[in-house]
């Protein structure tokens, strides 16, 4: 309930800023505005996703000391993934600021 509700905010508060910028008249403006606002939301879910999967691991490796190695190997890939996918975003981003 606390994820459906955080998730309306930020729905409800991204149709909020897109309304201003979809009325602009000069096109730079839109740009910068979208690409801060999708800047922020790319460094935003990267941060949450970064808290999850460290959250998960390291309660599964209390849970059972014994494979702490395997785990921390899937982390560390899905970390990865996740880094890659939040600079692809950031590439995305910054292209269509300067275009």
């Amino acid at each position: 309930m606390k994820a459906f509700r955080l998730f309306a905010t930020v729905f409800v508060l991204m149709l909020l800023l897109a309304a201003p910028s979809f009325a602009a008249d000069s096109p730079i403006l839109t740009n910068k505005a979208t690409a801060s606002f999708g800047v922020g939301l790319a460094i935003i879910g990267a941060g949450f996703g970064f808290g999850k999967i460290g959250a998960s691991a390291l309660e599964s490796m209390a849970r059972q000391p014994e494979v702490a190695g395997q785990v921390r190997g899937a982390m560390i890939v899905i970390a990865a993934l996740l880094e890659g996918a939040t600079f692809f975003g950031l590439l995305i981003c910054m292209i269509a600021l300067f275009v």
